[in-house]
């Protein structure tokens, strides 16, 4: 299998049912499950929502919505589940966690998204 190098940081574009949306994304190894902001997921009609997950974070639990996403990151297209959080209060709209990674991806601290 071809893998990517990525950063701790990656452009990435979301594909949504209105349109699609570049951000920059944060790379999170200890994240099981992507996370996308639901202000982002509501402006690209996301969904339809597969499922419910309890997330446990630094806030304590939480139930969140699951939708499948196709994102393209490093010019590979990729599906996964991103769980729909307020991440208003957060540098990074989208969160990518090791459902994406496992898809192909090693990441290299010292890369950036400018490089």
């Amino acid at each position: 299998m071809n893998k990517s190098t990525i950063g701790l940081t990656e452009k990435v574009i979301i594909v949504g049912n209105k349109k699609s949306v570049e951000v920059i994304a944060r790379i999170d190894t200890g994240a099981t499950k992507s996370s996308i902001d639901s202000k982002l997921s509501e402006e690209l009609d996301l969904g339809p929502v597969i499922g419910t997950k309890i997330v446990k974070s630094a806030h304590g639990t939480s139930t969140r919505s699951l939708v499948e996403i196709k994102i393209l990151i490093q010019d590979k297209e990729v599906k996964g589940e991103f769980s729909i959080a307020d991440r208003s209060h957060m540098k990074y709209q989208v969160l990518i966690g090791q459902n994406i990674l496992k898809q192909g991806f090693l990441i290299d601290p010292r890369k950036n998204e400018k490089t």
